[in-house]
């Protein structure tokens, strides 16, 4: 079943299309991260500003290093101890489409702890994007029962696996800048 998903999610996401699928945290609305059409519907159907940023997941260290020139050695124990969902914003976003990098240049990546996401993003051997599955300015859907029908009607593929999952909340995000400056974004 899961490598069903996993394919059919492929399939759209390779066409352009918007995901509804559920992360490591939250029901997420994805898109090929290098896409700028795609990414652009993401911010249209999140009635959202291009100008916030959005997150996207990497499976794997190596996927990392595709889309960050310089990955902080800090990134590397944060990863490593952390035992929960961690976003880690970093400098100098690159293989990326132009409107999902910050007008600074960062971009905020997860590698999540998600054996579909996992599979997802190494299959699709890409940066997906992943942002909570609501409209901008309305509450996080805890679950997928939570998701308004305008979302639901605003993706092109809806990944039919874990709609009984329960989230208890978004990642923590961190900003590490190459100059060694840690913040605490969101706990």
């Amino acid at each position: 079943m899961i490598n069903r998903e996993i394919q059919k999610a492929i399939q759209v996401l390779k066409e352009g299309g918007l995901i509804l699928y559920p992360t490591d945290t939250v029901w997420g609305i994805g898109c090929d991260a290098s896409n700028e059409e795609a990414v652009k519907k993401v911010y249209e159907l999140k009635q959202r500003e291009d100008s916030k940023a959005l997150i996207c997941l990497v499976a794997d260290d190596r996927m990392l290093k595709k889309y960050v020139k310089e990955i902080p050695f800090a990134a590397h124990s944060i990863i490593d101890v952390t035992d929960k969902p961690t976003t880690i914003i970093y400098d100098d976003a690159q293989n990326l489409a132009p409107n999902l990098i910050a007008d600074d240049g960062t971009i905020a990546i997860r590698i999540p702890d998600d054996d579909f996401c996992y599979w997802l993003s190494r299959k699709f051997n890409g940066a997906i994007v992943s942002t909570s599955a609501n409209i901008s300015g309305q509450p996080t859907p805890k679950s997928f029962k939570e998701i308004t029908p305008d979302v639901l009607k605003g993706v092109d593929y809806v990944v039919n696996l874990h709609r009984e999952k329960i989230c208890a909340k978004p990642s923590s995000i961190i900003k590490l800048s190459n100059d060694g400056i840690v913040k605490i974004k969101r706990k």
